[in-house]
């Protein structure tokens, strides 16, 4: 029962056994089909040399030794007492090749007797009417069970051959599969490298181990990802927990040379800055998980104005064509323009412009600084995760280097994109995302007017109903007061 466990033998153990049930089937038939074939053709043979020697000796013609042919080879014409009148060569003379003889009202009769299949006629209803018997002996196939054990032997050796063959097809379809299971228990969390063996062709076994392959290669760097990222968050959650530490140290240590006042607001400025790195690796994490808010159509240009309403500092310049509609979450969208606005407004020495357009297809935000700007060597180094150019550092030390990183995984979460572009002065943050075909309020309105012309139209298929009918009471009105 163990190795009935197995693809291979379970399939094998069907097919066979199927198989078997229709050969048996047919073997059941074909034993029937030769049987009738072979007892029917020699029984008319039989009756046709009965029937031409019953009618000679009705006129008394019969003479005492019978000519026969090859396939009739057994003739007798044997009187009622049972006395041999008339044979054949090949019939024994000693005796009645039958002891039976049909009755008056049914001359004709087909026997299997003593190894024969013979006809017997009755030559005429009288009592004393003699019997003609004509036949042959049961050929080979039929005697016995010779053609049940040739038709079993048959089925037999179909069966064992299907039974090879399906288990060598199956197994050498399920070869490459051992393989793959494999290779797969070699595969551990510390070495990700190995790939499963992929087996020539287009099949299902293929496409399932190039399926494994891409699944491992996306495991592979996603678990490299976040080695690096544990490794990096690790060292910047290290430094400002150093410096805490320090500051503490140093204020029980030199209790009267340390102003409290100022280590407390030190410690708090560094707690500042762990705050915010916690708070970006939580908004990281959740980005790496499955949203649960269904995306929402949104307006990027009121969304754009409603949160600039309140500029913080350095005067922002917004500009925003109307019906720009995307689709997505409303609270990343706002997490992305407030980080792109706080880094502008970091960096800009006067003003600060927000556009947002829609260009061939697509909705762009743009945000634009006067500052110094960022050079094109660094415009993607500044998208990964705790990276703070020297510029950004002295501006703002209690930054968690996280703010572009999360901005971009959102416009990727949105299947848009967030880059640098070039700008005549200063840097400019643009961000593109799929617009809407047509915007919601299009659609509303749309569906209104759709309504209040299905309304008017009922209106008016309900008039022109009841106008008939109308006429039809003025009609009968008339006629009554006439």
């Amino acid at each position: 029962m163990t190795h009935l466990r197995s693809i291979q033998a379970r399939y094998t153990t069907t097919a066979t056994l199927l198989l078997m049930v229709i050969l048996i089937a047919v073997g059941a038939s074909t034993d029937l089909a030769i049987r009738y074939h072979v007892e029917d053709g020699l029984f008319r043979a039989a009756e046709r040399v009965a029937s031409q020697w019953s009618a000679a000796a009705r006129h008394e013609q019969v003479p005492g030794m019978i000519p026969a042919s090859a396939e009739i080879a057994l003739v007798q014409l044997v009187a009622s007492d049972g006395t041999i009148l008339a044979a054949s060569r090949q019939a024994p003379g000693g005796r009645p090749l039958s002891t039976s003889r049909p009755p008056a009202d049914d001359r004709f009769q087909r026997l299997v007797e003593g190894g024969n299949m013979l006809m017997a006629i009755r030559v005429t209803p009288a009592a004393d009417a003699p019997v003609v018997y004509a036949g042959s002996a049961t050929p080979g196939i039929l005697r016995g069970h010779r053609l049940e054990y040739l038709l079993a032997l048959g089925i037999l050796l179909l069966s064992v051959l299907a039974a090879w063959l399906v288990w060598a097809v199956v197994g050498r379809t399920l070869r490459p599969v051992a393989g793959i299971r494999a290779r797969i228990a070699e595969i551990t969390v510390s070495d990700l490298s190995l790939r499963v063996p992929v087996p020539p062709g287009e099949d299902e076994i293929a496409q399932l181990a190039r399926t494994a392959n891409q699944t491992l290669a996306r495991l592979e760097g996603a678990v490299e990802q976040q080695r690096q990222f544990a490794a990096t968050a690790s060292h910047e959650l290290r430094t400002p927990i150093t410096g805490l530490r320090m500051q503490l140290e140093e204020a029980l240590r030199y209790p009267g040379e340390v102003d409290p006042v100022r280590s407390m607001q030190g410690a708090l400025s560094v707690t500042d800055r762990l705050e915010a790195i916690v708070n970006d690796l939580l908004a990281l994490a959740r980005l790496r998980a499955a949203d649960p808010t269904p995306p929402e159509p949104i307006d990027l240009g009121e969304l754009v104005s409603k949160e600039t309403m309140h500029p913080p500092g350095t005067p922002v310049d917004v500009r925003t064509a109307p019906g720009v509609w995307v689709r997505g979450s409303q609270i990343q969208l706002i997490r992305v323009l407030g980080n792109l606005l706080s880094n502008a407004v970091r960096h800009a020495e006067s003003r600060v412009t927000v556009y947002v357009e829609s260009v061939d297809g697509q909705a762009v935000m743009a945000v634009a600084d006067d500052g110094a700007g960022i050079a094109p060597a660094d415009r993607e180094r500044v998208f990964e995760r705790f990276t703070r150019l020297e510029d950004g550092r002295f501006r703002d030390s209690g930054g968690s280097g996280l703010g572009l990183a999360i901005s971009r995984d959102i416009a990727r979460a949105h299947h848009g994109t967030l880059r640098i572009e070039d700008s005549p002065r200063g840097a400019r943050f643009v961000l593109r995302l799929p617009l809407l075909e047509e915007s919601p309020e299009y659609s509303r309105k749309a569906t209104v007017r759709d309504g209040v012309a299905r309304d008017v139209g009922a209106a008016k298929s309900s008039a022109r109903r009841m106008r008939p009918r109308a006429n039809a009471r003025e009609g009968r009105t008339a006629t009554g007061t006439g």
